[in-house]
């Protein structure tokens, strides 16, 4: 399907529909900032996001071998999409566990908008996959599983929905998970890179990642008539797409001529992005949220945490006659004296 190569126009305020090819009148979102949209002929909603400087200074503060931090970059990418979402005071936790040389990934956002990840991984492992240059994203992650958590805070019951990681990339699970668990027809599109800036010295490298996730709200209960899954009640899962909604078929169509520099290129954005996609139908997008990379560490919380340690633990924890605490999501480091515990319990 062919898409025609426009420039988006003017918005107003609050609800902003792409419609004449105008340039320099808009606002533009800009980077690290999700902007929800829909396109009401297709009944389709979703969400677009750029991340630059909050994704590579996440990063930067890590020495993450590169598989390992392109992997990390798509989990909090999303993150971003899914954790943006949240309509209430809250946390949304996306976590993986698996047995690939990079065994754990998480990545959550706090509203209303404060995001923090860490990857871990196995070192020599890596080295063997990168030596045989097994290093996709479902080569690395290997099989295992991937929660997504809904936290409410204290006095509310946590929500988590799991889903099988099994040689499967991030893009797949979403899909599948909200296939499986939430029966919504869920498309996503992520794209991770270095982008170069010439300079001295060989210039500067910058992570930049993007993302599109578009989903199938039809109003008409009708028109959501969707397949049986692959493996599940049908004839061996043999997927009959004559009886997909023609709407969503089209969604799909046009999301598949993404091109992946398109997700991470500033001089497009987000809104020329969606104008490029659904200009046909008319989209609108609405305020953005931004995103930062802000942890939710502090002094008084590792304090609170060591407060729980017994006095075996605490004497275990000293080291040059200091308690050092380093965040695993943001790398500061606390320093405790260990006097300060002196009263725990024997």
């Amino acid at each position: 399907m062919r898409r025609r190569r426009c420039s988006p126009g003017v918005f107003p305020e609050h609800r902003r529909l792409i419609n004449e090819p105008r340039l320099g009148e808009f606002g533009f979102a800009g980077d690290d900032v999700v902007v929800p949209f829909q396109v009401e002929p297709l009944d389709m909603r979703g969400r677009a996001v750029q991340l630059g400087p909050m994704l590579d200074q996440m990063l930067g503060r890590h020495s993450y071998p590169e598989p390992v931090a392109r992997l990390l970059a798509e989990c909090i990418v999303l993150t971003a999409l899914l954790g943006s979402s949240v309509k209430f005071d809250g946390k949304f936790i996306l976590q993986t566990q698996t047995d690939g040389p990079v065994d754990m990934l998480v990545a959550d956002f706090a509203t209303p908008g404060s995001m923090r990840g860490y990857a871990r991984y196995d070192a020599e492992r890596l080295a063997e996959a990168e030596a045989a240059r097994q290093t996709s994203p479902a080569e690395l992650l290997g099989k295992g599983i991937l929660a997504m958590t809904i936290d409410q805070g204290v006095h509310t019951q946590r929500y988590q929905g799991i889903v099988q990681l099994d040689g499967a990339s991030l893009e797949e699970v979403a899909r599948t998970y909200f296939r499986q668990s939430e029966q919504i027809p869920t498309e996503v599109r992520l794209s991770v890179a270095r982008q170069i800036i010439p300079g001295a010295d060989g210039g500067s490298q910058h992570w930049r990642a993007g993302g599109v996730l578009a989903q199938f709200l039809p109003e008409a209960p009708e028109r959501l008539r969707l397949p049986d899954l692959p493996g599940g009640d049908g004839d061996e899962g043999d997927v009959d797409e004559s009886v997909i909604d023609g709407a969503w078929m089209e969604v799909l169509a046009l999301l598949a001529t993404i091109e992946a520099d398109e997700m991470l290129d500033p001089t497009i954005g987000a809104e020329r992005l969606l104008y490029r996609l659904f200009h046909e139908h008319g989209v609108v997008v609405y305020p953005g949220v931004p995103v930062a990379d802000d942890c939710s560490c502090s002094r008084e919380k590792i304090r609170s945490v060591l407060d729980g340690f017994s006095h075996e633990e605490i004497a275990e924890s000293i080291e040059d006659g200091e308690i050092r605490v380093t965040c695993e999501f943001c790398s500061t480091e606390y320093t405790f004296d260990p006097a300060e515990f002196a009263g725990n319990r024997e």
